[in-house]
């Protein structure tokens, strides 16, 4: 979870709607240097009349050097065939748009590189039949300036619902990660209501993910109060608990944690903490009859991989019996599934959050 601010907590997701039509996506040869430009890519369409399930996904990109230089990315297009093969049913694309926007005569736009950068991760990932969340990750500089950044995060989703419009609902949109600080309960409500009604303009049937404040925390659902009206809408929450476990080690948080290592999970305490936690997601899930979706989880690199590999079953198969779809924290970098370097899955790891994962070596 680099760069991500401690307090993350927890979990999950399905969620309900009607699939939308066709849509223009941009192709990419496997082994060229630059994005090229688009060309008509027909999605499927088709009506579903159960709820659309994002099942189980990885977080990708937020961190690769793809934003700035498309010819140093760490993820290659042959990653997304990769990744689908493996058993994930879809990917969380973390973005941070808001150091490639610009102010023009027209208001705040974005770069037409980073636009080229994201039709050829989205092309890749539906032509390869995963679904894809468009998390807006600016979830740091818009909670502590909330103000300040306001123009530019309605901008974002101005610019996101009308690109998106005529794609299928395998596109989802999460209206920001984590929101925290400045941005507590009452003014994210204001600020992803607002975001929502632009969203709905020309998206009236996409699925859209949103978490409570306080770093998608799970005490905070209960004043999470999403629109009645709109059933296409999933909660979210994320789970890091507890951080003593899952951040020891870790160079971006404080120093005690920083300090600690050789911490143990997996206790019949433990578990039984754990499912106490997820219930009360459930609980609340029930009552407001909404889709959870589990966003972000894990367990820092330096945990001991015993205790990694317990923790990691334990929470998805949880999810799983709740009925919640999840998102694993994250694909490369920190808390790996995937060593770039070797080109190879971290085995333990994927066993341990798709036990029969084709790509398991027998």
């Amino acid at each position: 979870m680099k760069n991500k601010t401690l307090f993350s907590w927890l979990v999950a997701c399905t969620c309900a709607i009607t699939v939308a039509g066709a849509s223009l996506l941009t192709s990419h040869a496997a082994d060229s240097e630059e994005p090229s430009s688009p060309v008509p890519f027909q999605l499927q369409s088709a009506m579903t009349p159960n709820p659309l399930e994002l099942g189980r996904g990885v977080n990708v990109l937020g961190y690769d050097p793809i934003w700035n230089e498309f010819e140093r990315r760490r993820f290659q297009e042959n990653f997304f065939p990769m990744i689908r093969a493996a058993g994930f049913d879809h990917v969380r694309l973390n973005l941070h748009p808001f150091r490639h926007m610009t102010e023009t005569e027209d208001g705040i736009q974005l770069k037409e590189s980073w636009y080229t950068t994201l039709d050829w991760i989205v092309n890749n990932a539906l032509r390869n039949d995963l679904k894809i969340i468009l998390d807006l990750h600016e979830f740091q500089i818009l909670s502590k300036n909330p103000e300040e950044n306001k123009t530019k995060f309605l901008a974002f989703w101005e610019a996101m619902s009308d690109k998106f419009s005529g794609y299928s609902n395998q596109v989802v949109f999460e209206i920001l990660n984590e929101p925290n600080g400045e941005l507590d309960a009452t003014l994210w409500e204001v600020y992803y209501k607002e975001a929502l009604a632009i969203i709905r303009k020309y998206n009236p049937e996409r699925p859209v993910i949103i978490g409570p404040t306080h770093w998608n925390n799970i005490e905070k659902l209960d004043t999470l109060n999403l629109p009645e009206e709109d059933r296409n809408l999933i909660a979210t929450v994320h789970y890091y608990l507890p951080m003593r476990f899952t951040h020891q080690g870790a160079t971006w948080v404080g120093q005690e944690l920083r300090e600690t290592s050789g911490v143990t999970w997996g206790s019949e305490a433990e578990q039984a903490t754990l499912l106490s936690h997820f219930q009360k997601v459930q609980d609340w899930s029930q009552k407001h009859e909404r889709p959870i979706y589990l966003g972000e989880f894990g367990a820092y690199d330096k945990a001991p991989m015993e205790s990694r590999i317990r923790y990691t079953d334990s929470v998805c198969r949880t999810a799983e019996k709740m009925g919640w779809s999840w998102g694993y924290w994250q694909f490369d970098s920190d808390f790996i599934a995937f060593d770039v370097k070797s080109g190879q899955w971290v085995e333990p790891i994927l066993k341990a959050l798709i036990p029969n994962s084709p790509s398991l070596k027998q």
